[in-house]
């Protein structure tokens, strides 16, 4: 649910050369005082995040939480830059790839010749768990399978789920790394996307927004 008067509002950035899209997430109310602190998150800080800091200081957002969908180097690359624009700001993973912060081999940074970490997480993510924010209420979805550790982000009330890398705009997540599982995210899709309401927004790691009655009808890779 969401606070009556109340809006969830999220402004994506296509970021680095593998233009992963990362959100800032906030809400207006009809009765924002905006001499006031305006919480926000941050979901997923990939390559070059000056814009996404940009949007925030604009808009006078207080990053709240650093949400990380998986721990893929294109999604983390930019952590510790947006940690230092926002201090003690606490980040969450999902426990399954909380170690990928701090191992190239396991974030792929390896493969790239740019070897990237990050410090630990200070919090993790379980799936079915509720976080809150300015009155919005929002539910981690685990879904695994393009990573171990993938979580998606729900508001039922907002219509709006922020996926990662597990669904795209006609296609899903790549499943040929050492540590993905191609039948796992199918079910995953299935059995936890697929039941989300048809006019649920999402929002992938890449690409252009759909939604869950577009993809149970044209998806190639995962059919209602």
């Amino acid at each position: 649910m969401t606070t009556p008067g109340t809006t969830v509002c999220i402004d994506s950035f296509p970021l680095g050369p593998y233009e992963t899209n990362c959100h800032l997430v906030w809400v207006e109310s009809e009765h924002d005082d905006k001499a006031k602190t305006r919480p926000a998150w941050i979901i997923d800080a990939g390559f070059d995040p000056e814009p996404m800091l940009a949007k925030a200081r604009e808009l006078g957002l207080t990053p709240e939480r650093i949400l990380l969908t998986h721990a893929h180097v294109d999604h983390i690359a930019g952590l510790e830059e947006v940690r230092a624009a926002y201090p003690g700001v606490p980040v969450a993973i999902h426990p399954a790839e909380r170690e990928w912060l701090a191992s190239p081999e396991l974030n792929l940074s390896a493969g790239f010749g740019v070897p990237i970490t990050a410090r630990d997480a200070e919090d993790t993510l379980e799936h079915g768990q509720r976080l809150d924010l300015a009155g919005s209420h929002w539910k981690v979805l685990h879904v695994p399978g393009h990573s171990p550790g993938s979580c998606v982000f729900y508001c039922e009330a907002a219509d709006v789920a922020i996926v990662g890398d597990t669904l795209f705009n006609g296609s899903i997540g790549r499943t040929d790394f050492p540590t993905s599982d191609h039948e796992a995210l199918i079910r995953g899709i299935r059995e936890k996307l697929y039941a989300l309401d048809g006019d649920t927004r999402c929002l992938p790691g890449h690409g252009a927004a759909t939604t869950i009655d577009h993809e149970r009808a044209t998806n190639p890779f995962v059919r209602a």
